[in-house]
């Protein structure tokens, strides 16, 4: 453990910024002082927002500011699909292939995604660029197939002409405000 020159034992150094702790400051005023724990899903997007994935030095580190489990933390991390668990590329691609996408294209979509990008679920592209995942439900089966850009973006009615489409935009937006 790290040593201040006073002689006594310093503070680990922390995984995320004093800014984020002011953003998660903000939203434990949202609840009782005794359900710090109720902020857990706003931490974590704080964290993420910061360093691109949730880490389990990460998980650790919110336990212990919200008085939780790291276990606790990690089942949260683990069972939303929005939290990404390791680095992922500058755009994520989310397909639902759930039935009623499935039944409407959406695992042609996965498939053409997949060979047009050149690789495979959970990978990244050489690049950077891209990330493909597979999704659950996201609520929006009258418009299948549909796909979500960075958990905020949905895009529906999705085709092999579309996808070319929205490919070439995020390359376009990556070039204009560079790629990292």
């Amino acid at each position: 453990m790290p040593i201040d020159l006073a002689g006594g034992l310093s503070p680990p150094a922390r995984a995320l910024s004093e800014a984020a702790y002011r953003q998660i400051d903000r939203e434990l005023l949202k609840y009782p002082a005794d359900q710090r724990q109720s902020a857990v899903m706003a931490a974590l997007r704080i964290a993420q927002v910061e360093k691109g994935f949730i880490s389990p030095e990460v998980e650790v580190e919110i336990a212990a500011y919200l008085g939780m489990a790291p276990m606790a933390v990690h089942e949260v991390t683990t069972f939303y699909n929005m939290y990404n668990q390791s680095p992922i590329g500058r755009y994520k691609l989310t397909v639902c292939t759930n039935l009623p996408c499935a039944l409407r294209d959406g695992e042609k979509i996965a498939s053409y995604l997949k060979a047009k990008l050149g690789i495979g679920l959970n990978e990244t592209t050489d690049d950077g660029l891209f990330t493909l995942q597979e999704g659950e439900c996201m609520g929006a089966c009258g418009d299948s197939p549909v796909m979500l850009v960075n958990n905020h973006r949905m895009c529906s009615f999705m085709s092999f002409e579309r996808i070319d489409a929205l490919l070439e935009e995020l390359k376009e937006e990556a070039e204009l405000h560079g790629r990292t």
